[in-house]
């Protein structure tokens, strides 16, 4: 996964083809996964959270929400974007993996599981199980499928622009696309892609009961999202 914290710790204008893209596509995910929060004691983590520009639609309604994230300069934008906030609190990886078991009502991992292989993929799975409470909502959100992902992004960007003021900025993006880093690292690093079968047969190995959401978090309803439960130990 290091290939791709590198790529995602820069600002690109293939990842986000200009600042209202950014900012409406961060509001959208917030706002779904508001939806998911169980109550206004909930503590929530966002487990690779990319820049959260609308983190605060989220803290509203629970009583902390834990932001994690991986690559340093991102990281450090959430720490400046919210600084000394008395509900939000941006970690590390590895300082999540280093919390208390059960520390969770609600565990949100979206649009990560594409950049790790199966083995990476796998000890999350663990780790989130160790994290979530009992009756806990795990959410993985984002599950790339193997057919046809390419020009399905493609075109969900380009209705997502149409829908929110950017389709000339996000068609000019997708040409920007062919001749970026992003098509390197995919086909050197590659990304991950799970059928709906899939990725199911893999949450049951790691101890879940999980079921597909009637939508994916955010503009992509190509890609598709989980609802997850622990099971019993």
């Amino acid at each position: 996964m290091s290939d791709w914290i590198d790529f995602y710790d820069f600002k690109h204008s293939v990842i986000y083809v200009n600042a209202r893209h950014r900012d409406v596509h961060y509001r959208i995910i917030a706002e779904d996964i508001r939806a998911y929060v169980p109550s206004q004691t909930a503590h929530v983590l966002d487990y690779g959270c990319g820049e959260a520009t609308s983190a605060d639609l989220i803290v509203a309604a629970c009583a902390q929400l834990v932001l994690a994230e991986a690559a340093p300069n991102v990281r450090a934008s959430l720490t400046m974007r919210y600084p000394g906030h008395p509900k939000i609190a941006v970690v590390t990886a590895e300082q999540v993996a280093a919390l208390p078991k059960a520390s969770f009502d609600l565990i949100v991992m979206h649009s990560v599981a594409q950049y790790l292989t199966t083995a990476e993929l796998d000890r999350l799975l663990t780790m989130v199980r160790a994290l979530l409470k009992p009756g806990g909502l795990f959410v993985l959100g984002d599950i790339v499928p193997p057919h046809l992902a390419a020009p399905a992004a493609a075109l969900a960007l380009l209705r997502f622009g149409a829908a929110n003021g950017f389709f000339w900025a996000a068609a000019f993006g997708l040409v920007r696309i062919t001749a970026s880093d992003y098509l390197r690292l995919k086909k050197t690093v590659g990304l991950s892609h799970y059928t709906e079968s899939a990725i199911l047969e893999r949450l049951k190995r790691s101890g879940f009961t999980a079921e597909r959401a009637a939508r994916n978090i955010g503009h992509n309803q190509s890609r598709m999202t989980f609802l997850c439960r622990a099971n019993s130990r």
